[in-house]
């Protein structure tokens, strides 16, 4: 540019275009016959990268035209990997978010190594396949794989829709929680909620090579321990008594049916229909009362 020209100086069109110029990387270099300190100062403060007298030496001024291009080349490259590491990073944190629950993972983003809660309230629900090891065998590994993914990626937008959190997958287990690690008060409505929405979405399931699929689903709520355990393939899991419980009302269930504790049954009385089965003896926890919820 040159500084005295008709209609605009070369300082206006430094000034209306500066962060067009600077978002570009674009190198503009001033030439004039003014050679004062305070005009250079002018120029450079308004975007110039550099600056020339008249009469212009051509052999320099082409020698600062390359200094600038090779700068403009070193910063287009700067952001170029910039753009790079800042595209990993997101691929980074949405995996991230993809292993752990959204707080957990601003946790351990921000070098928080050792995670562990009590929890004083939450729901727990196991959903297990029936009949899945014979089903495996007769179906062989690429259509069982196929079959496990269509369900739980079905189960994983239900979880996304009610707002419960999926623990993990164990097999044809698909584990699922809810007030852990954000405390919710309905956390026993929504569990009982997502139970209902897996056993519909399974009895919509066409038959598989003449197999009819069907799944148990068992529920318990009270407390737990959540935490993440390991520095390789970290898994967030949750340990305690609710979980055993939980675990229970699952084998100890019907094909097609909810089984919940008498907590859980508590907690969601007057939002769906209980049928007591009555007093049973179960496994590691003597007599309970347990209920199926009525779909």
């Amino acid at each position: 540019l040159d500084i005295l020209m008709p209609d605009l100086s070369g300082y206006e069109i430094l000034g209306r275009n500066k962060e067009l110029l600077q978002s570009k990387n674009i190198p503009v270099i001033v030439v004039s016959s003014l050679d004062e300190q305070e005009t250079v100062y002018r120029c450079l403060e308004s975007g110039a990268q550099d600056f020339i007298t008249k009469p212009v030496n051509f052999m320099i001024l082409a020698a600062r035209i390359n200094a600038a291009l090779e700068r403009k080349y070193l910063l287009d490259r700067e952001e170029q990997h910039l753009a790079r590491i800042e595209s990993e990073k997101q691929k980074n944190e949405e995996l991230l978010l993809n292993i752990l629950p959204q707080p957990i993972a601003m946790r351990m983003k921000a070098d928080e190594y050792l995670i562990a809660d009590s929890v004083d309230d939450c729901s727990i629900l196991f959903g297990d396949i029936v009949g899945f090891t014979p089903l495996s065998q007769s179906l062989g590994p690429i259509k069982i794989v196929e079959m496990l993914n269509q369900i739980f990626s079905q189960f994983d937008d239900y979880c996304e829709e009610l707002g419960v959190e999926k623990i993990k997958t164990i097999g044809d287990n698909y584990m699922v929680a809810c007030g852990v690690p954000t405390p919710d008060h309905q956390h026993a409505v929504k569990t009982v909620t997502m139970g209902v929405k897996m056993l519909e979405f399974i009895a919509s399931l066409p038959k598989i090579e003449g197999h009819d699929i069907s799944m148990r689903i068992g529920i318990h709520s009270g407390p737990a321990v959540a935490g993440v355990i390991g520095k390789k393939k970290f898994v967030y899991d949750l340990w305690g008594d609710a979980v055993n419980t939980a675990g229970r009302m699952e084998s100890y269930g019907t094909a097609g049916c909810i089984h919940v504790s008498a907590e859980t049954a508590c907690l969601v009385e007057g939002k769906f229909r209980l049928k007591s089965q009555g007093i049973s003896s179960i496994k590691g926890k003597g007599q309970m009362e347990t209920f199926l919820v009525a779909r």
